[in-house]
């Protein structure tokens, strides 16, 4: 299930490391992830019963990227 947050809420909210970058809903590897993903350095912070932890030591760590050959 994707992501549902307040279109106000979305514009507002930031990544909470120091850029503060925007965040989108869903992940790379999964659009439809209940996580929402930062713009600048790719952690994901999961939506836990709507709510959005925003909190560093929650993050999800990016993905990285596979060798391009």
């Amino acid at each position: 299930m994707a992501v549902q947050l307040d279109p106000q809420l979305m514009d507002i909210l930031a990544c909470p490391s120091d850029d503060h970058a925007p965040l989108r809903a869903g992940s790379p590897a999964d659009p439809d992830a209940d996580v929402l993903t930062c713009t600048s350095c790719g952690r994901g912070f999961p939506v836990v019963d709507g709510v959005p932890v925003l909190l560093l030591d929650e993050a999800i760590p990016p993905v990285e990227a596979p060798p391009s050959d």
